[in-house]
């Protein structure tokens, strides 16, 4: 007999029967190596009748028959069988549940030695979960059956034995096993660590249990493990074994099957897809971030029609994505509870959703299923609910419908599964993160100005943006400051960090440079102060700012830096640059700083931009690179509205690793400037009466002829006040604007004027501040530079000055 081709298990024939259509014979599904005539092979075997392949399949115990034992049987005659001949049929079939029968011939007189008959039923383990990999529902027998095999997929079957020698370790592998872990044969050298450096280092503890001396035991077992390949990809594998003992017991051997397991794991393009939709979900940052990742892993990959995913809270689901949004595209129970923008899911009204929910577990319906008409219309085709599970419960719930009929293949279930899992954990942290940044928002806005007051000859806006990169209250402030006069103060700062500490340290800084500010210190003075605050107060966390203090009237602009970016200053035409200031530290890191004041020129139209640098720096955008661009934002950008400006400004900031505070100030100048007389009261006998002689001057000059008789008491008990209840220098100003007379006295008492809360009006005394309310327009009292300021105004009618 010429030499046959070793195919299958190493036997020159293999053949694999499974159930017939009627389950009542044994079909020939698959052979490998040549015509089964040759062997007396025939390509059906009736279940009732006596041969060798339906004896296996009715004891579910291997056959092994040699030349005279398939002739006992009788179906050939001895004369035109191979008188070498062994026939090994072996029973296939899992959880008592029989699929099959694998038949194996060679050409041995003497039949399949122990070692051989181990290696065929490791072989016949592997068919078996080959068929199952391959079984799908039939429902004529309410079972699972193998699906019939197309092609010589023997042939390509992926699979190849070893044997290993456990007192020396050397093992012994065909040419099979060397393909699958890819080695080559040349550079094999028979020792178990030279297969075992291939493994995935996650799967190596259960692979040397299998040689392990405590735990090595009789008998058979199974385990998949994972191999790197060459090229960096995974192949999964399944090894079946069996210890064979020698005369006193003892293991001695080792033999193993090892087959290609990547058919009964999900496809790589499965695979990859749960890989890219966990890559999604790491970086959704809210709820509608996994909604939109979960519409895309699913909807397109599957060929789905609807998506839909609903958070779960109390009864009710809330819906947080449809996919298509249209109301039209989706049953008519739905649409009736359009609210807003999405429904709320009427988890009530869907007894057979919510029972899906209240199960946790995932529920599949093909087309023609019994379902209510709110469900029934999002997936006539098919229709698939997830239970979202998280932190041992349901958290959520995704549906998933096809109009045409659909089937569910096992790699679109493992996907759904896989998505499940996934989208549950997603949604129970973004929920968390929505609450804190929502929490941190509005930690970060109360401690913000609500609203910006109203500038005489200017326009100012201000814009804040939370960090969306960990959703962390920031430490970014902004703050416009109306001083006497016609001052105004803007002032930007950054705290360092972003916590509630970081938050705590910005409000506190924010109200100290106000309070420094109003009473009346120079620039350089407020953050000398504030600086010398933030030191005492014993925090790690230090601060930068730029303050800048501005006369409306003369267009002139005193700048502060404290570790901050400088200003950016756009000139009528448009040309925008950085402002040179000579910087001082951040504040809170030197006691004894000096912080310089360096002066700039204002011209009607200029716009002053004060930013933090949220805004020009982040882990992707340089510096540089974000001041060139913010100055050619501003440049481009129209200066009749600042509103507008500011938006365009922020226009491209979307990702921010940090937060952002802008400030925008277009200074239109005062047309008309006001009046203004200033007169040092002298501690004389008459400083009363050269006061008021001093207001009647004034007065004339200015051809002031209304309300004159308030204005002259308004300076004479003010002044009076002044000389009675404090010490040192006295100054009266007056300012005329056209319509408001403005009389102010400044004294060096810190010490505010108070309103008596009641009068015996038999006293000399205490009816000043009685008389000065009644007779202005406004009156009040400001800190000023270690005194005071006491003011009162007069409405007088407009005119031109």
């Amino acid at each position: 007999m010429r030499e046959r081709i070793r195919v299958f298990g190493g036997a020159v024939l293999a053949a694999v029967y499974v159930l017939g259509k009627r389950n009542d014979s044994l079909e020939l599904a698959e052979s490998a190596g040549g015509s089964g005539a040759l062997y007396g092979l025939s390509p059906s075997y009736p279940l009732s009748g006596r041969s060798p392949v339906a004896d296996a399949f009715h004891t579910g115990r291997p056959l092994w028959l040699n030349a005279a034992g398939i002739a006992a049987y009788g179906e050939n005659p001895p004369e035109i069988l191979p008188a070498n001949i062994s026939l090994g049929a072996l029973p296939l079939g899992a959880n008592g549940i029989p699929l099959g029968c694998l038949v194996v011939v060679d050409d041995v007189a003497d039949g399949f030695d122990a070692d051989r008959r181990n290696f065929l039923e490791l072989y016949a383990d592997q068919v078996t979960a080959w068929l199952e990999a391959g079984g799908e529902p039939d429902p004529r027998v309410g079972r699972t059956g193998p699906r019939p095999l197309l092609g010589p997929a023997l042939d390509r079957f992926c699979v190849g034995s070893f044997t290993l020698i456990l007192s020396t370790g050397r093992i012994d592998v065909d040419a099979r096993v060397l393909n699958l872990v890819d080695i080559p044969r040349d550079d094999f050298d028979g020792r178990l660590e030279t297969l075992l450096a291939h493994t995935v280092p996650d799967d190596l503890p259960a692979l040397m249990s299998v040689v392990e001396p405590g735990h090595i035991t009789s008998g058979g077992r199974e385990l998949e493990f994972r191999i790197r390949r060459p090229t960096g990809e995974l192949r999964w594998l399944r090894l079946r074994y069996r210890v064979l003992a020698d005369s006193e017991g003892k293991p001695e051997r080792v033999l193993g099957v090892v087959a290609d397991a990547s058919h009964l794991r999900p496809t790589a393009d499965e695979v990859s897809r749960v890989q890219r939709l966990s890559v999604a979900l790491a970086g959704a940052m809210t709820v509608r971030d996994v909604s939109r990742a979960v519409v895309v892993a699913l909807r397109d990959p599957l060929e789905a029609d609807r998506v839909a995913l609903a958070e779960l809270e109390g009864d009710r689901l809330v819906v947080t994505v449809l996919d298509p949004p249209e109301p039209d595209a989706w049953p008519g129970l739905w649409r009736s509870n359009w609210r807003s923008e999405w429904p709320d899911a009427p988890a009530g009204a869907l007894p057979t959703l919510e029972a899906a929910v209240r199960e946790g577990r995932m529920s599949l319906w093909t087309a023609g299923s019994t379902l209510e008409p709110g469900l029934r219309g999002v997936g006539p085709g098919g229709l698939a609910v997830l239970p979202l599970p998280a932190e041992g419960r349901v958290v959520g719930a995704c549906l998933v419908g096809w109009d045409e009929p659909h089937a569910f293949g096992p790699e679109e279930r493992y996907l759904l599964t896989a998505t499940a899992g996934l989208v549950g954990q997603a949604l129970v942290r973004a929920r968390a993160l929505d609450a804190e940044h929502e929490l941190a928002t509005m930690l970060q806005r109360s401690l913000l100005p609500r609203k910006l007051p109203q500038l005489s000859g200017a326009v100012a806006v201000a814009r804040y943006l939370p960090a969306t990169v960990g959703l962390a209250v920031g430490g970014d402030w902004y703050d416009v400051i109306p001083l006497s006069e016609n001052h105004v103060a803007l002032v930007v700062g950054d705290v360092q960090g972003h916590n509630a500490g970081a938050a705590t340290i910005m409000g506190q800084m924010r109200t100290a440079i106000r309070a420094y500010a109003v009473e009346g210190h120079p620039p350089d003075v407020v953050v000398s102060r504030a600086n010398r605050l933030l030191v005492g107060m014993e925090t790690d966390l230090f601060a930068t700012c730029c303050y800048v203090a501005i006369d409306m009237e003369e267009g002139t602009a005193w700048c502060v830096r404290a570790g901050h970016l400088p200003p950016l200053l756009r000139i009528p035409g448009g040309g925008t640059g950085e402002v040179e200031i000579e910087g001082g530290p951040p504040l809170g890191v030197v006691a004894e700083a000096e912080f310089p004041m360096t002066t700039v020129a204002l011209v009607p139209g200029a716009v002053l931009a004060l930013l933090t640098d949220g805004l020009v720096e982040s882990s992707s955008l340089h510096l540089d690179d974000g001041l060139r661009r913010v100055c050619d934002a501003l440049s481009t950008a129209d200066p009749s509205d600042a509103g507008r400006m500011a938006d365009e400004l922020l226009g491209g900031v979307n990702r921010r690793d940090d937060d952002v505070a802008l400030m925008l100030l277009r200074y239109d100048g005062i047309g008309v400037r006001p009046l203004r007389a200033t007169w040092t009261v002298w501690r004389l006998p008459d400083a009363v009466a050269h006061a008021r002689r001093f207001t009647s001057r004034t007065l004339r000059s200015w051809d002031v002829t209304e309300e004159r008789d308030a204005i002259l008491l308004i300076a004479s008990e003010l002044v009076t006040n002044a000389l009675v209840h404090t010490q040192g220098q006295v100054r009266l100003d007056l300012t005329f604007t056209g319509e408001r007379l403005r009389v102010a006295v400044s004294d060096s008492s810190p010490r505010a004027p108070v309103k008596p809360a009641s009068m015996d009006w038999e006293a000399t005394g205490g009816r000043g501040i009685l008389l000065v309310e009644a007779v202005s327009a406004s009156y009040g009292s400001v800190p000023l530079g270690g005194g005071k300021q006491v003011w009162a105004e007069a409405v007088l009618p407009r005119r031109e000055l």
